[in-house]
């Protein structure tokens, strides 16, 4: 007999649909599953067959989704494991028999970091085969980048090389991912009870075990913002801000290392500017809405969408623009788009687009996540974001990030909810030693670490490296971190100032200088964690760690790489990055 989530002889309607999509996006702010105190037997006394979920997962989505997978599977008679990608060790792999991988792709095509462990033993000559495993994929990407879903298609391919047998077809989810990966959990446990013969009760919701709290992508919660003040000096180059979201009677809960995700409006003036390039108003009504609430929050208007790009360039004759979108090299379109709007690549069209036409190559408007800034143990009632403007101008043209002028300019409350981050956590040790290395906004999360372990009464040791461009303007949160360095909260902070001297000083500079002490931190277990920029700093950060073990453990390249790969697996160095 076969058994589904949903019966898989009954018609998938839109409510069946809405009903799993919206379970599976209300998970991501629960109470986690416990797998392992699932009933190791069925009912009749048969064993329940097992089944492995793996993710690899940056912002916590795929986590989320793959806790959801194993309730669903649960329910159908699986004794259901999560783990994370890096968790799992080749050999471990080979003894799997079901298995069912949930990753996102990171920035342009890359492995999260909690898979690149994985990734580079799975993708090694000396990889194991693996032809008793039956396997599917799911993966989550955004199409606005190259490399969209590469690490799952990556993973995908890999298995099957090493022998691995796909019984569940891989799913590509956009950023719009609820709903088709809901229908992919629905035939992954569908396909999974047939092969192994597992027996649950048909449509049963997974067990109650799971807390939810209601506010999600597809029903954000609307907070005020009681507080928006500027951070940075007026002298500075940028523009940081410390803003706070009043929780009210929501239920957020939330912890140290979390994101909160806002929903942003776009600048009013550049959607009456498309209005004015289309000569129509604001107020004109497309597809049954006024162009100015499909402008103004509804979709993408700032980055032009690939598709815009190519139906412009198919139809404008421009030199230009057909020069760069036909070469097919990456940094050149980049830097042929960097500071462009969509509005600039109407104007190159011209009339070549219908206003209908343009509508339908949008794409839509998206949150933007921020690291929390604070910790519930003290503002259990508020959530702090640290934010930097972005503002410029081009071709004569004010412009500015969509979400941090909007936080800045526009926002006297906005629609939120919570990502959660379970793998950037404040040590469970409170005598753990705690090394964060955040220049900039990269400080928010270690913010919310030092307000965590000040309110638990933690005893570990704590060492913050934090720079910016000038001390005199870019010292953000400057009070507060004096007074946790007076008060012994705060054992060591060592600033780096880069434009203070003629020789630019890095965060990275200043941990070479103290390599030696930093060293003995992770001998005596010591985390090492990182936010802030990937493309750069991250990078420096990175190369700076592997010296640093290298020479003052007495490693070579080698061995120092396999020092801070036990440091990845011990999740005793992470990152939040972006």
């Amino acid at each position: 007999m076969k058994i589904a989530y949903i019966p898989e002889d009954a018609p998938f309607n839109e409510d069946q649909r809405a009903w799993l999509a919206g379970f599976l996006a209300g998970l991501h702010s629960r109470l986690a599953m416990a797998p392992a105190a699932a009933p190791a037997s069925t009912e009749t006394g048969a064993p329940r067959p097992s089944l492995r979920i793996l993710y690899g997962s940056q912002t916590g989505n795929a986590e989320g989704l793959a806790a959801d997978t194993a309730a669903a599977a649960t329910a159908q008679g699986f004794d259901a494991r999560v783990s994370g990608l890096d968790d799992i060790k080749l050999d471990e792999l080979v003894g799997f028999k079901y298995v069912l991988v949930i990753t996102s792709t990171y920035g342009e095509g890359e492995m999260p970091d909690n898979a690149e462990l994985f990734w580079e033993a799975l993708s090694s000559e000396t990889a194991p085969r693996l032809e008793g495993l039956a396997y599917g994929v799911l993966a989550l990407g955004d199409t606005g980048y190259d490399g969209y879903c590469q690490a799952g298609k990556l993973i995908d391919t890999r298995l099957e090389q090493l022998g691995a047998h796909r019984v569940v077809g891989r799913t590509d989810c956009d950023i719009d991912y609820e709903t088709p990966a809901a229908e992919w959990v629905r035939g992954a446990v569908a396909t999974l009870v047939t092969l192994a013969g597992a027996g649950g009760t048909p449509g049963t919701p997974p067990p109650s075990t799971l807390a939810r709290s209601g506010w999600t992508r597809k029903n954000p919660y609307v907070a005020q913002l009681p507080v928006n003040r500027l951070l940075s000096g007026t002298k500075s180059g940028k523009e940081i801000r410390h803003v706070e979201f009043a929780l009210a009677d929501s239920g957020i809960g939330y912890e140290a290392g979390d994101a909160l995700a806002v929903f942003p409006e776009n600048n009013p003036a550049l959607v009456a500017a498309i209005a004015e390039h289309f000569r129509v108003s604001p107020d004109t009504v497309v597809d049954g809405e006024p162009l100015s609430v499909l402008l103004g929050g509804r979709y993408e208007i700032s980055t032009p969408a690939k598709d815009l790009l190519s139906e412009v360039e198919s139809r404008a004759e421009n030199e230009e623009l057909s020069h760069v979108l036909r070469g097919g090299v990456k940094d050149v379109l980049d830097r042929w788009l960097y500071g462009k709007d969509i509005l600039d690549i109407l104007r190159i069209g011209g009339d070549v687009l219908a206003l209908e036409e343009f509508i339908g190559l949008l794409k839509p408007l998206q949150h933007r996540a921020y690291s929390i800034s604070s910790s519930s143990l003290a503002h259990p009632e508020r959530i702090h974001l640290t934010v930097a403007g972005v503002r410029y101008q081009h071709a004569g043209r004010d412009r500015g990030g969509v979400c941090s002028t909007y936080l800045a300019d526009r926002c006297g409350e906005a629609r939120i909810f919570l990502q959660p981050n379970k793998s950037f956590r404040v040590p469970s040790s409170d005598d753990a030693p705690m090394i964060m290395v955040g220049p900039g906004t990269g400080i928010a999360p270690f913010r919310a670490f030092l307000q965590e372990r000040e309110q638990r009464g933690a005893g570990g040791r704590n060492w913050l490296f934090f720079g910016d461009q000038h001390r005199e303007h870019d010292y953000i949160y400057a009070e507060e971190l004096t007074a946790w360095h007076g008060s012994g909260l705060l054992d060591r902070l060592d600033l780096a100032f880069s434009r203070d001297q003629a020789d630019k000083i890095y965060v990275q500079s200043r941990m070479r200088e103290h390599g030696a002490d930093l060293f003995a931190w992770l001998e005596e277990g010591g985390h090492f964690y990182v936010c802030g920029d990937a493309t750069r700093m991250a990078k420096d950060v990175d190369r700076a760690l592997h010296e640093i073990v290298g020479e003052h453990g007495g490693f070579d390249a080698e061995a120092a790489a396999d020092y801070v790969n036990t440091l990845k697996r011990e999740k005793r160095y992470v990152r939040d990055v972006y």
